[in-house]
């Protein structure tokens, strides 16, 4: 866990180095580099964080929608979305359409 919190204090400092650059443009085009790595990533990671939380609910007994929001530090309203299997904003919700169930 601690190896953890350090890893996330490593990405945050360094985006707060970017954030501190004093060159607006230099700043932005940092911010660029950076959304853009990013933006490679979030696929595979969302794909990780619903393998795991699908596997989670298939455990005998399943593991309640809080525990696992606790466990992983996100809302139950989260977790309830990856169990539905919606990936997308609400605006993006057809209308009276119910969730899948993953």
């Amino acid at each position: 866990m601690d190896d953890e919190i350090e890893e996330v204090q490593r990405v945050s400092d360094a985006l707060e180095a970017v954030d501190g650059i004093a060159d607006l443009e230099e700043r932005v085009r940092a911010r660029n580099r950076v959304l853009a790595l990013q933006a490679q990533r979030v696929k595979g990671w969302h794909a990780e964080r619903r393998d795991l939380v699908l596997a989670m609910r298939a455990q005998d007994p399943p593991v309640t929608i809080r525990a696992i929001a606790a466990r992983l530090e996100m809302s139950a309203g989260v977790v309830q979305d990856i169990i539905r299997g919606h990936t997308g904003s609400w605006k993006n919700r057809a209308k009276g359409a119910e969730p899948s169930n993953g």
